[in-house]
């Protein structure tokens, strides 16, 4: 199987609601339009999402495209950040640059980066033995709707190599593509 990894586009940011529960803003369905005019959108097989409502709404919408229906997988959701909630941008990105940087550490109470790599890399397989299960042939295309760091990660195991940012998405709404057999990497992240 081919796996498409896509990572949510824009999201409406709201610091009084729980980071889980952030939904598409305006930005973000326009850049999904790019999406689903994608080849292999259509015909994609099997859809499998994370469970929070930014991944589960663009898995709808390639849901709809394909006329598949949407397996919830809780363990492709981005990496445990609850112990600081919301932070501001640029302190964010020094916090996300030090749970690469240091995978084996937690950085603020956040779940390591090793631990979520784990737990993302046990949730794809699941997802691609849930898409076999069905019958979904190995020849067909599958869709995985998660987040950014989600995709980093596993990408990172994908290639054999140690975590590093520099493998991270461009920007929110960004995609990539593997072999499910080989785990060969066709491309790194691209922007939709």
């Amino acid at each position: 199987m081919i796996v498409y990894v896509v990572s949510h586009p824009e999201v409406l940011v709201d610091p009084a609601v729980p980071v889980p529960q952030w939904g598409l803003s305006p930005a973000g369905y326009e850049r999904l339009q790019r999406l689903l005019v994608m080849p292999w959108v259509r015909s994609a097989s099997f859809v499998a999402s994370s469970a929070e409502r930014k991944a589960v709404q663009t898995a709808q919408a390639v849901a709809q495209i394909s006329q598949c229906a949407v397996h919830v997988e809780e363990e492709l959701g981005e990496n445990d950040r609850s112990a600081t909630g919301f932070v501001p941008p640029q302190q964010f990105e020094a916090l996300a640059d030090a749970f690469f940087a240091e995978p084996e550490r937690s950085v603020r109470g956040w779940e390591m980066a090793a631990d979520a790599q784990r737990r993302i890399v046990a949730a794809v397989d699941r997802v691609l033995g849930g898409a076999r299960l069905a019958g979904v042939p190995e020849d067909s295309q599958v869709v995985i709707a998660t987040h950014g760091g989600v995709g980093t990660l596993l990408q990172c195991s994908l290639r054999r190599t140690a975590i590093a940012r520099s493998f991270d998405q461009p920007g929110q709404g960004s995609w990539y593509s593997f072999d499910s057999s080989t785990h060969h990497v066709h491309h790194g992240w691209r922007r939709l």
